[in-house]
């Protein structure tokens, strides 16, 4: 882990002082709304709520496994997209989840894999001057691993519950294990047209455990929290995202889209 200078001197005290990993217990979230095949179609948004991208969310479900694949293309040129495998027998288990971004919107070009099987994350980047990079780093994934699931997963918490804590795996240049809490929050109200609907809103903070964890917020490392709203009903859906999609990335939001048919619309200002 790089760090800057004026800090080494103070980090070194935490490792001595904090050699020993801080865990946090986390859980199997069982599955109490079956994932079927769908495909929905989503806006992303910087802080200034001007549109950056639009793409889509596919979802196929086969014998073996269910399929999410989320692409965007971006005004600028970037792309971005995120295909998750995995099973929802009684829980959740992620089989594999493979990202590739691209384009100026990213600071570090990647692609990378998170292996349910093998434990294996492969990781190739170039960063802003061209610098090329591959890594092969084997973790100990524990069987709550949340990669490519987080909105999955929130449709199935129980929002009386204070809280539930997943894995993941985060840190597209330097993969690491982290603990991903969900806190439910006050309840949101959405409109559709004059109709409106209840949304169940949740806060979703990363937490790094051990001495990076000290160390993070130190040297502005820290992920910043993420925020998701769901329809509240019998059949929870996505209504908002809004947090960094990458390491050290800006605040975006991502909604849902509606198609226009005939001659391709303006850009929205």
């Amino acid at each position: 882990m790089k760090v800057p200078p004026v800090y080494s001197i103070f980090v070194a005290l935490l490792l001595a002082m904090f050699s020993t990993p801080n865990y946090v217990a986390a859980e199997e979230i069982p599955v109490h709304h079956f994932e079927g095949t769908s495909l929905g179609f989503l806006i992303l948004r910087d802080e200034g709520g001007t549109p950056i991208a639009y793409g889509d969310l596919q979802q196929v479900v086969t014998k073996n496994y269910v399929m999410d694949d989320m692409k965007f293309k971006f005004n600028d040129g970037s792309f971005y997209e995120e295909i998750t495998k995995f099973t929802q027998r009684g829980v959740f288990h992620v089989i594999s989840d493979h990202v590739v971004q691209r384009g100026p919107s990213f600071k570090q070009q990647v692609d990378s894999l998170v292996d349910g099987a093998t434990g294996n994350v492969t990781v190739s980047s170039r960063d802003e001057k061209g610098k090329q990079k591959k890594q092969i780093k084997h973790l100990e994934l524990p069987s709550d691993l949340a990669n490519g699931l987080l909105m999955t997963i929130a449709k199935n918490l129980d929002p009386s519950a204070p809280s539930t804590i997943v894995s993941m795996v985060a840190g597209s240049t330097s993969p690491q294990i982290v603990k991903v809490k969900y806190s439910p929050q006050p309840e949101a109200i959405f409109h559709v047209g004059p109709m409106p609907y209840k949304a169940q809103h949740y806060l979703v903070k990363i937490e790094i455990t051990g001495v990076k964890g000290k160390v993070a917020p130190l040297v502005g490392k820290q992920p910043k929290d993420i925020e998701m709203w769901l329809a509240k009903s019998e059949s929870p859906t996505f209504l908002k995202f809004r947090g960094q999609m990458y390491e050290d990335g800006p605040i975006w939001e991502m909604e849902l889209a509606a198609p226009r048919d005939g001659a391709p619309a303006e850009k929205e200002k």
